[in-house]
């Protein structure tokens, strides 16, 4: 399958991509073309993204937050104690049904993987990659036996993986030279926050995980990454609803107005970065050989008729100024999970197969699965539910 005329973030020649079983086999400039395939008249394409910190059974929770706090151990006190029946309330609905929750939001936002914080969980097949092949402890400060977990003996080569300098106080600094201290055998350290973490602790680990998002709702304030990305490699997480918002590019537009990073550099966190830093074979390019992990994007501007125009926003402007509903086609593994309303009858005439069979309409976007379903069982158990309004307009 051909998918023709696309760009790049941040170039200008149009290429075209063929995608072959689960693989991308080759790559073309649009002038070399022909008629076959699927003309996108110019819409952005880029790498399937790859999420590295969310709780998948969290996204069903309202933002929990009644000010700003000095760290992670007040704020976890304060909304067990004030919001405790809004969390009593959420944990009502069956875990899978959270899970499956969250891999949608991961869908919807583009993300074809992401890693998963917590407890090894039951994912369902056939949508995104669900990354779990590491030592998740939660903190310091909430993972009881959190020493004798790190240095048990016989350990595997799995990276450990934890909330660290997830505060604003000095505590939160000592924190991670505790874990430091502690790390007896040098396991792989990949931290996540790291709003207190200096360049010195930094080196210390694999990478760290940055959450701006999630960071600013608790602390007001996020990790100094400016300076932390000379020594560590910084991929990019969106943590759950819990703390950050739905709509993921918020978030990463959040990122880039922070300053601290260039656009390619900020791109590659959700990209190239995270693909070697979590060992992600053939994942986070546009390259022949790379695995069919791909979005296919209308810039801002766009008509529902039109895939592309080039008369509002350009470079990587157009990128970082997409929205979930902006998402015209989201392939993983070469197989198409999400597509817009507008390129439905394109899909029909290149023969995909019955849409109306493996899909449900949900707005504007096909989505794989039964989403109004799913979402009509958890406002069963919980009634207070909201969801995106680009599922229901």
């Amino acid at each position: 399958m051909w998918l023709n005329n696309l760009r790049f973030p941040g170039e200008e020649p149009a290429r075209d991509i063929l995608v072959e079983g689960m693989a991308i086999v080759d790559s073309r400039a649009s002038s070399e073309g022909g008629d076959d395939g699927l003309s996108f008249d110019g819409a952005l394409v880029f790498p399937g993204l790859i999420n590295s910190h969310d709780h998948l059974d969290f996204n069903l929770f309202p933002a929990l937050a009644n000010g700003v706090y000095a760290d992670y151990r007040d704020w976890g006190r304060d909304i067990h104690t004030i919001n405790k029946s809004t969390i009593d309330a959420v944990l009502q609905i069956p875990q899978p049904l959270r899970v499956l929750w969250g891999v949608y939001k991961n869908l919807l936002n583009g993300f074809t993987t992401v890693v998963n914080h917590g407890v090894r969980l039951n994912v369902p097949l056939g949508l995104v990659t669900v990354f779990q092949d590491c030592h998740n402890l939660h903190s310091v400060g909430f993972e009881r036996n959190w020493r004798w977990k790190l240095n048990r003996p016989l350990r595997d080569h799995h990276p450990f993986v934890l909330h660290t300098g997830e505060g604003t106080d000095g505590r939160s600094e000592r924190e991670i030279d505790q874990l430091l201290r502690w790390n007896l055998f040098r396991r792989p350290l990949i931290g996540v926050h790291g709003v207190a973490m200096t360049e010195e602790q930094a080196a210390a680990f694999r990478a760290l995980v940055w959450c701006p998002a999630s960071n600013y709702s608790l602390l007001n304030r996020t990790a100094p990454i400016a300076k932390l990305k000379r020594r560590v490699p910084i991929v990019f997480g969106t943590d759950s609803t819990l703390t950050a918002g739905w709509n993921s590019w918020a978030q990463i537009r959040q990122a880039r107005n922070e300053g601290a990073m260039t656009d390619a550099e900020l791109l590659a966190t959700l990209t190239t970065a995270p693909a070697a830093v979590w060992r992600l074979a053939n994942r986070g390019e546009l390259a022949k050989g790379s695995r069919a992990d791909l979005v296919i994007a209308r810039p801002k501007g766009g008509t529902a008729g039109s895939a592309y125009d080039a008369g509002t926003q350009s470079g990587m402007d157009a990128f970082f100024g997409l929205d979930p509903e902006d998402l015209l086609l989201v392939l993983h593994e070469g197989r198409i999970l999400l597509f817009d309303v507008s390129i439905r009858d394109m899909l029909m005439e290149a023969g995909m197969g019955d849409l109306d069979f493996d899909f449900t309409r949900c707005g504007r976007k096909y989505v794989v699965g039964d989403v109004p379903g799913l979402m009509a069982e958890i406002k069963d158990y919980y009634p207070a539910a909201r969801f995106p309004s680009m599922l229901t307009e």
